[in-house]
């Protein structure tokens, strides 16, 4: 997806994990996971730069979509649609 299409997502769930270190933004979004609906989005806002790899991992493992990351001013947003 484009920044735009990412963007613009009507995120069901946001999970703000900019304050812990890694496992934590991975164990912030497993816990939140369970929270939302099959088809949903969330969100994961994370300043540690192995979010970055470690979402998209886990999403491919679970069978839920990742469908990007936003860099911010230092966090990232990372977006993924629950299976």
């Amino acid at each position: 997806m484009t920044q735009e299409e990412l963007i613009s997502l009507h995120v069901t769930k946001a999970v703000d994990a900019r304050g812990t270190a890694c496992p934590g933004p991975l164990l912030e979004a497993k816990k939140a996971i369970g929270t939302i609906k099959s088809g949903d989005i969330m969100e994961v806002l994370s300043a540690d730069e192995g979010t970055k790899v470690d979402i998209p991992k886990w999403c491919a493992k679970q069978g839920h979509e990742y469908l990007g990351t936003i860099e911010g001013s230092g966090y990232f947003r990372i977006f993924m649609k629950k299976h």
